[in-house]
């Protein structure tokens, strides 16, 4: 599998899933979890300083990020041991994710990339194009999910959808989408898909996306559940 996370930082580490762990057997889950409570930037300065994840180095990262806030408290400093208590580590992404969180962890390394370019020049364009499909078959491939065909390699909203409707995995406007699933949307109520995101999570009657091509970058975004533009969801 590839995991689009290749330069220096993680040079000497192997891969599990798509996260790097020390090959003295510090897991990738650990650090995995513990990032997506505090953010990625939590991942990028664990691995820089420590190597990886541990009790002590989480709540380290806690304090420092609320006394640069000035906050009384930044996340959730025991998260991981949280979480483990409710999932055995055979399964602990199916059980929380719904099995395809990795895309939803690829894209999120991606926030703040302007322009598309690695997106839209990795499917094969030699210009600019509107890259929110291509963004989002890049996050697939990366994740391994259009290597093991839960999703296709697309670039036009209309063949997604195409393809999801005939795998039966489309659902319409109104569906609570779980983490990993592509929502489509319809700026112009025409009928026909002009822009795709992924979806990081639900909350309530409140879906929180990651897109690219948002604004020309790559950017969160939210919507009412049953907001008008959403044409509906690709389910992996």
């Amino acid at each position: 599998m590839r995991t689009g996370l290749t330069n220096d930082l993680f040079s000497g580490y192997q891969v599990k899933g798509i996260f790097p762990y020390p090959s003295e057997g510090r897991t990738a889950d650990e650090l995995s979890l513990q990032g997506y409570n505090y953010g990625n930037g939590y991942i990028t300065w664990a691995i820089r300083k420590y190597g990886g994840y541990s009790a002590e180095n989480a709540l380290q990262f806690s304090n420092e990020q609320a006394a640069s806030h000035g906050w009384s408290a930044y996340g959730d400093p025991e998260y991981v041991p949280h979480v483990l208590r409710y999932y055995s580590s055979g399964g602990l992404f199916a059980g929380l994710f719904g099995g395809n969180g990795q895309i939803v962890s690829v894209a999120l390394t991606q926030l703040g990339n302007q322009g598309g370019q690695k997106f839209w020049s990795w499917y094969g364009f030699d210009s600019h194009v509107a890259w929110c499909v291509c963004f989002a078959s890049w996050c697939g491939d990366q994740a391994g999910l259009i290597e093991s065909g839960k999703m296709p390699k697309f670039s036009l909203c209309d063949d997604g959808i195409a393809w999801f409707q005939s795998k039966g995995k489309w659902k319409s406007r109104g569906y609570s989408p779980a983490p990993g699933t592509l929502i489509f949307f319809d700026w112009n109520g025409d009928g026909t898909s002009d822009h795709v995101g992924i979806v990081e999570k639900t909350e309530g009657s409140t879906v929180y996306t990651v897109e690219g091509n948002s604004s020309d970058a790559v950017n969160k975004r939210s919507y009412d559940i049953n907001n008008g533009t959403i044409m509906g969801y690709g389910i992996l």
